[in-house]
């Protein structure tokens, strides 16, 4: 006798929803859940290299900014190392290369302290620019967007990386490229992300 398949239908897609930052980031949203907050800290205060703030906001398509956003922070250490199980030793204790940060509730603005990370070996032995890596969640995403983050002090390092260099259009590739000034002695780069309209960030399919 053959076993009769039960099929379910699909269910309506989820969005992050608007309880993301509870669970993943509880102590921003007013919950003491932890006695410490994951990904706080990127680079810890022995973490070697020069220090930067990153800031920016996420904007929809009508143009304005998004206040719910909650943002992961992947990036290698000063030397082009990742802090990864398979290179022991090789990156200071105090660097963790991973964090994670929401927007203001007030005003869409999001930021994080950091070092700024060095270039690094990519595939078939090219090497790709100094680049910080985000993953972006919020309410009406229904999945979460990864994108990446170089530097616009980098010109040439930018020109030879293999992952822009895929990037048909150059002014698809400037939506990547985040702007340095110096604020108060630290070098600031702002970065804002475009989910949707005109010079819309790229985003990858990973």
């Amino acid at each position: 006798m053959k076993q009769r398949l039960e099929y379910l239908k699909e269910t309506p897609s989820q969005t992050a929803g608007p309880y993301v930052h509870i669970g993943l980031a509880p102590g921003d949203a007013g919950f003491q859940i932890y006695n410490q907050e994951l990904g706080r800290d990127i680079a810890g205060p022995n973490a070697k290299g020069e220090r930067i703030r990153v800031e920016g906001l996420v904007i929809d398509g009508t143009g304005s900014p998004i206040k719910d956003v909650l943002l992961e922070v992947w990036q290698a250490n000063a030397h082009g190392v990742h802090a990864h199980p398979e290179h022991p030793g090789d990156v200071e204790e105090d660097f963790r290369g991973w964090g994670r940060v929401i927007t203001d509730f007030e005003t869409g603005e999001w930021g994080f302290d950091t070092i700024k990370p060095g270039a690094t070996p990519g595939r078939n032995g090219a090497t790709q620019a100094p680049h910080i890596n985000l993953w972006i969640v919020a309410r009406g995403i229904n999945l979460g967007l990864n994108t990446r983050l170089y530097f616009d002090d980098e010109e040439s390092a930018n020109a030879a990386d293999p992952v822009i260099n895929t990037i048909e259009w150059q002014r698809r590739r400037q939506t990547l490229i985040a702007t340095r000034s110096v604020r108060d002695g630290i070098p600031v780069y702002r970065f804002d992300i475009r989910i949707q309209g005109e010079d819309e960030t790229v985003f990858f399919d990973i």
